[in-house]
Order: structure tokens, then sequence, then C-alpha cells
């Protein structure tokens, strides 16, 4: 059994972690910024990567004490190395390579979106490879083929905006308040999705992606007229992401086969809305739906960790001068796709 330090700090979140190969989270420690951030009605790069710079160090000194552990006793350090805010990765990854080079310990550069995309394996030991994965937050909106650890195919991404960036900017136009997705959420749960009339964006369309910078368009054009309800707006603006994750996801499945089960995951996929239409969905195709318990949805150090646990037992390893990365696709061999949607 392998026992795996988790550290992440790609975006506004500061955490670690100790993660056994065995699927057992000893210790996770976690620290949010919201308060220094809501003022701006969201994330200040500079701002998150002081707040790192201030909390790693004694978040991972009380998660080992958390665990009962020390430093000796753990096999390796898995960092997040990229993708997100540059400032915050260089925090954690150069935390997780000062602490791997003082122990003598393994490093492991994870990629956030790996951590994303391996999260629900964590939970459920029974989900096999290959399976389809939703990946849904604030900055990526893809399907991606999970073929086994470092083997990703994507078959879709966005074009413009990630379905979570559109929840994020929805709420800043509202008014709804910082974090932006939970905010919309709830307000969504007190109006009615049929009152505004908001577009989907490449619903029925033979291209595989993803485009929701026209719907942020509509959710403000909706609210200057001063015709409705924030929260009608808000419920209108759910149901039409909901409606196109349902129907880019569904064409991906009906030409794919042989996949263990339809997976989603990041944070988009703590929404309740947006989660019980893709478990309709993967019920539809008679596949299982699998996702990881909320509090893995979002950015945390657990995935990090098991990613690392799952890297460690594949034996990949990197060398202490790995570099950290603002941009690094899981597919670094998808092609192009038009419009600005090439961040993953």
């Amino acid at each position: 059994m392998a026992l795996i330090l988790g550290i992440e700090s790609s975006c506004d979140e500061t955490a670690a972690a100790l993660v056994t190969s065995d699927r057992c989270v000893l210790a996770h420690r976690l620290a949010g910024q919201e308060e220094a951030h809501r003022p701006y009605g969201g994330v200040v790069p500079e701002i998150a990567a002081r707040a790192h710079v201030e909390i790693l160090v004694p978040l991972v000194e009380a998660a080992l004490a958390d665990a009962g552990v020390s430093l000796a006793d753990v096999d390796a350090i898995a960092a997040t190395a990229g993708p997100g805010l540059i400032g915050g990765v260089m925090v954690g990854l150069v935390t997780g390579k000062a602490l791997a080079h003082a122990a003598g310990k393994p490093l492991i550069a994870v990629n956030h979106l790996e951590g994303h995309a391996l999260s629900p394996r964590l939970g459920d030991p029974d989900l096999a490879f290959p399976y389809l994965l939703l990946l849904v937050s604030g900055g990526h909106c893809q399907l991606l083929l999970v073929e086994g650890v470092g083997r990703y195919r994507r078959l879709a991404t966005t074009i413009d905006d990630a379905a979570g960036e559109a929840f994020d900017k929805t709420a800043k136009i509202l008014g709804l308040g910082f974090p932006g997705g939970p905010a919309v959420e709830r307000a969504a749960g007190l109006g009615d999705a049929r009152a505004v009339p908001l577009p989907r964006p490449l619903l029925g369309s033979t291209e595989p992606h993803f485009s929701f910078a026209g719907l942020k368009s509509a959710v403000l054009r909706a609210q200057e007229t001063g015709k409705y309800r924030a929260q009608d707006i808000a419920a209108s603006f759910q149901q039409a992401v909901v409606d196109c994750l349902v129907d880019r996801t569904g064409r991906q499945l009906a030409g794919l086969g042989g996949v263990s089960a339809l997976v989603v995951a990041g944070g988009v996929a703590a929404n309740q809305a947006v989660r019980g239409a893709m478990v309709q969905l993967a019920g539809a195709h008679d596949l299982r739906f699998v996702a990881p318990p909320l509090w893995l949805c979002t950015d945390n150090a657990a995935m990090i960790g098991w990613a690392g646990a799952e890297r460690f037992a594949a034996g990949l390893t990197d060398p202490l001068d790995v570099a950290a990365r603002p941009r690094w696709p899981l597919d670094p061999s998808a092609e192009t796709v038009r419009g600005a949607g090439v961040k993953a």
C-alpha cells in the first residue's frame, strides 16, 4: 500500500491530503479564499497566489498531523503542475519539489484535469476503464474517453466559454454573489425555467463541441430588459446549460461503444440539475452513472493524491525540474478547434 501526499493550488483553493493506494483518505485540509475574492466578483490571481504562499505549508503540516504520519512515512508527493493560474500552480509545485527533495521522495507532477478525470475511481473501485467522462468546471468543458492512467482521448471541448465560467458570469450579471455556481443553483431553485427564452448553442449540431458564450450574452440582454426576475433568469439559464450538456453528451454516447460508464466530474458536477440529467441520460443508454461525492467535485487535494497514487502504481514519476504549466491538455494530439476553446 502506497501513501501519497497530495497538494492542490491551481486556483483559489489551497489543499493538502494524505491518500492511500487502497482508496483511503487519511486526512484532507482545505482553505478557501471566498472572502478575499468576493469584493471583486471573481478570483484575482495575485491575491490567490499570495494566499497559497501563506497557508500551504501549515496545511501540509496539519494534514500530516491529522493522519498521524510524518513526511518520512510518505511514499511520494503529488502536486498539481497545471493547468491553472500560474502563480498558484508554482506555489504548490515548488512546495512539492522542496518536500520531495528534503525527504528524498519521488515527485509526481499531476495534471489538474487528470485529478478530476480519475477522482470517480477514488470512491468507486468498480469503475473500470474505459469510460466516457464529461468534465465540467470553471475553466473546462470536455468530453473525454478515459482509456487508462495517462491515456485520454478528447472527443469534444468548448469553442469559447466553459459551462462553469458561464455560471460564474451569470451570477455576476444577476448580482447573486460569489462563488457563482452555487449562487445560481440556489436562485434557480426559486425560479421558473420556462420563463425566459434563452438559446441552446449548438443544440442538435453535428459538430461535437460545446459553446456557452452566446448563452452568457443572452443572460445579460435578458437582465437588461428589466422584464424578468433574477430567479427566473437563473432557472432558465441553468436549464439551457443542462439541455446543451445532455445533447452534446448524448451525441457522443450514440456513436460510442464499449464504455463501462458515463462519468461526470469537475465543479459543475456538483450541480444537482446537471447531475440528475446525466443520471437519466446514462439510464437511457443502459450505462452506469458515476460521479464523485460532492466534496470531490470542486478543487481538492484528495483527487491530486489519488491521481498521484494511480501514476505511482504505474511507475510514473517526474524529475525535480519539471515545469509548472498554465496550459496542459490531457490529449495533446487532439485537433485544435475553432474559437478560443483551446485552454484544455
